[in-house]
């Protein structure tokens, strides 16, 4: 085992390249039967090999996936405590039992592994560890800087773009307000480069005066700049020199008996304030902060979290993190704080409500990330601790909502597997739809349901393949046989059931006997007899007044009543799937509208693409072409050029 300096985790151009480039070894122990002594064995085997040095472990399975990722200031020292199986807790007693080898990844500090196992917790999500259960990335302004008037838009996923960001927002709803108070507040475009750059005259944002229109020369280069520069300012919490700043030309305008732009300063001012009212939360003088609080209650827990920009609330949202069984609330928290920041960067300053373990520790691997200082500390006076209050009092609040959502929740749940003679409330409900216009671009659609609601990271799509695509029963059939053909050669023995499992409590289809019976007899093909089938059918009058029919595999039938809480839960599902199908098509007919037939050739994407067209003007112009015209080409070299020709006179 060697150590290595290249890469980091903390460096995003390099997290791939650390994750590659340490030292990693598997130890496989012998024997699948989940038995303690094969576990202990196998760990046991690794900790021979290990050295007293830094570093992440992770615990696999007989098949290899990944039971729990862990960081130690001494690998040997660590993992061996998991061989000392009586003073285990169940839960680890049960993770020893299924584990059958060990990952090592050996990394230079302490600080260093604990960002690493963060990251690959965030990878994997194993189902020992504490999981941050949010598949949404945080929405952010991007004040891009790359253009002359630069652009105010919402932005998500990576930081590539040059410019300011300013987040994250708790919700796109949020930014979308605050985007819309500053485009009335500054008159920044929103437009894209290519909008602005066709444009002859104004447009509705102009006449409603949300933009300054810079793309018609309604205002200068250095007019704009100013507007800039005060966006900057507000954003970055000087809100109020930027008030009396307006304040200050809005008199000077009525003194000069410009009433226009007194009028249109006074209704930027108004802007200002609104944004100020609208905050729920005094956060002035707080500058950058997260603040978070976490409630207990019925097994579960909830961290509310607080983001303060600038002195600015810019809302706050709720997580839930899962698999905390049997683990300390306090834990709980620096798990959540830890895979927060692997996507979000850190403020300077993170309020929380208690003593989180290894706390400098955790300060010290997030100002490593951050690149600045960055203090945890519990508030104790002032309004750091009124925000304190507010967010604890959020916590509860919201915990208590949840746990009255489940409880409602798990009562449909009972009356659904009452009402379709299931032997349990399911845990997990796959429902299925198809979509096409007159067989054009069909696809089938997946969506997933458990007791927690939708688990959208779980949706999927089926380009239909085999299947006549103007045959709803056809196409049924092939998605039904390509879902669970995968499923049984992932988990043949069933036993990744539940609500993130592989296998379904219940299958819910949209249609009718037509569509029952084809996902009937392809399961059946499959040798599948187990699954429990339903198919829910618009009644009558096309499901206007809750008619909905429910068909069996033996044919039977069933109706609920029209006021049926259990009938409204069911057409959620099947609104949903049917709300995913059509989305998925439209964007898949989207797509087939904007495609090039150069976009077959191997090797050409988009940059490529475009040199081609800006060439020879059309696609039917670059098969034309001779092999000497293509290498002149602008951004083409002689191989590129060379593959598409031989791309076009294949055997030439």
């Amino acid at each position: 085992m060697s150590r290595t300096e290249a890469g980091s985790p903390h460096d995003p151009r390099g997290q791939e390249r650390f994750l590659e480039e340490r030292a990693t070894y598997t130890v496989k122990g012998a024997g699948a039967q989940p038995d303690i002594e094969a576990g202990v064995a196998a760990i046991r085997e690794t900790v021979r090999t290990l050295k007293p040095l830094p570093g992440v472990y992770r615990m696999l399975d007989a098949r290899g996936d990944v039971l729990y990722v862990g960081k130690a200031r001494s690998l040997k020292a660590r993992v061996a405590n998991y061989t000392q199986v009586k003073a285990l807790s169940n839960r680890l007693k049960r993770m020893v039992s299924q584990t059958r080898g060990m990952e090592i990844v050996v990394t230079n500090s302490e600080a260093e592994a604990l960002l690493l196992e963060a990251q690959l917790i965030k990878r994997f999500r194993p189902p020992y560890n504490v999981l941050l259960r949010d598949d949404k990335s945080f929405p952010f302004i991007l004040l891009r800087g790359e253009h002359a008037f630069p652009r105010i838009s919402k932005h998500r996923g990576a930081r590539r773009a040059k410019g300011n960001y300013y987040g994250p927002f708790a919700s796109a709803g949020a930014v979308n307000v605050t985007i819309n108070a500053l485009q009335k507040l500054f008159l920044l475009r929103s437009c894209t480069d290519s909008f602005f750059a066709r444009r002859d005259r104004p447009c509705l944002l102009y006449q409603i005066k949300r933009c300054s229109a810079p793309c018609v020369g309604r205002i200068d280069e250095a007019g704009y700049a100013e507007l800039v520069a005060e966006t900057k300012e507000f954003l970055s919490g000087k809100s109020g020199a930027v008030q009396k700043k307006i304040e200050v030309q809005m008199a000077q305008a009525a003194e000069a008996l410009d009433f226009e732009r007194a009028a249109m300063l006074r209704d930027r001012l108004r802007a200002a304030t609104a944004i100020q009212g609208s905050q729920a939360i005094n956060a002035q003088g707080v500058g950058d902060a997260d603040v978070f609080a976490l409630a207990e209650k019925g097994g579960q827990m909830g961290v509310q979290a607080f983001f303060i920009r600038g002195g600015q609330n810019w809302g706050h949202r709720t997580f839930y993190p899962s698999h905390t069984a049997e683990i300390d609330p306090d834990q709980v928290l620096a798990d959540v704080l830890l895979q927060f920041y692997e996507e979000v960067p850190p403020p300077r300053t993170i309020l929380v409500d208690r003593t989180l373990p290894e706390q400098e520790l955790i300060a010290e691997a997030l100002c490593e990330k951050a690149g600045h200082g960055v203090d945890i500390s519990i508030p104790q006076r002032g309004l750091r601790r009124k925000l304190m209050s507010q967010a604890q009092r959020n916590a509860v609040e919201a915990l208590e909502r949840r746990l009255a959502e489940s409880g409602t929740k798990a009562r449909l749940l009972r009356e659904l597997a009452e009402f379709l003679e299931l032997d349990a409330p399911p845990r997990r409900i796959e429902v299925y739809d198809n979509s096409h216009i007159q067989g054009d671009k069909a696809l089938g659609a997946m969506v997933v349901a458990g007791p927690e609601g939708f688990v959208k990271g779980q949706y999927r799509k089926f380009n239909i393949k085999t299947a006549q695509t103007n045959d709803d029963f056809a196409m049924m059939r092939e998605v039904m046989t390509r879902r669970f053909a995968r499923a049984l050669e992932q988990d043949p023995d069933r036993e990744q059931g539940g609500e993130n499992g592989v296998w379904p409590d219940l299958v819910l289809i949209d249609g009718g006997k037509g569509q029952m019976s084809s996902v009937k007899d392809a399961l059946e093909e499959l040798g599948i007899e187990d699954v429990p089938l339903i198919a829910i059918a618009k009644g009558p009058h096309h499901g206007r007044e809750g008619r909905e029919v429910f068909h069996f595999p033996d044919g039977r039938e069933k109706t609920l009543p029209t006021n049926s809480p259990l009938l409204f839960y069911l057409q959620t599902l099947r609104d949903e799937v049917h709300r995913f199908a059509i989305g998925a098509h439209r964007a898949k007919r989207s797509r087939a509208i904007t495609a090039s037939p150069l976009d077959e050739i191997p090797g050409i994407g988009p940059g490529r693409k475009r040199a081609l067209l800006l060439a020879f003007g059309t696609a039917s112009k670059v098969r034309a072409a001779s092999l000497d015209d293509l290498k002149r080409t602008p951004g083409i070299s002689a191989g590129v050029a060379q593959m598409i020709w031989d791309f076009y006179h294949p055997g030439e």
